[in-house]
């Protein structure tokens, strides 16, 4: 499951049933940050039964105690998290810079802030940026992404209310 910009409880309630189903469902969990609050945090972690790599959002308190960027491999696949902060313009070069410097060839950045949907290729970079999955604003949906992962190969999946 791929996450990201939560914002609970500052721009939503709580994770929408479908999403938390989904990081139930998960052999693993990734969340480009912005939890807002400890206690959306350690209930992503419960949902994910520890089984997450997250990384610190701009929006995320001190008691989130979590890196600017995290890299973790699954299954052949490498992933450098970051949350993308800083302005809209120049966003997807940051993270791209940021995917070449954390991670090796072929790395996949993952990363949020913007709360915009994005599968695309930057400087040789595979880059995904998940949405809200609260729909929190700016966000005009609640979305996330699901991947799955065989041989070394990474199929993405789009999932949105």
């Amino acid at each position: 499951a791929i996450v990201s910009d939560t914002h609970i409880p500052t721009r939503a309630s709580r994770v929408p049933d479908w999403v938390a189903e989904a990081i139930e469902a998960a052999d693993h969990t990734l969340h480009a940050g912005d939890f807002d609050d400890v206690e959306a945090y350690e209930r992503i972690v419960e949902l994910a039964d520890g089984d997450l790599t997250a990384v610190h959002g701009n929006m995320d308190p001190g008691g989130v105690d979590l890196p600017a960027v995290e890299t973790v491999t699954l299954d052949g696949v490498e992933f450098v998290l970051t949350h993308g902060t800083g302005d809209r313009a120049g966003y997807e070069r940051r993270v791209a810079r940021t995917v070449a410097e954390y991670g090796g060839e072929g790395a996949v950045g993952v990363s949020g802030h913007t709360h915009e949907v994005m599968d695309r290729r930057v400087d040789g970079h595979r880059l995904l940026n998940p949405g809200s999955a609260t729909g929190a604003s700016p966000a005009d949906r609640t979305t996330m992404m699901v991947a799955t992962i065989a041989d070394g190969e990474i199929d993405v999946e789009l999932r949105e209310d």
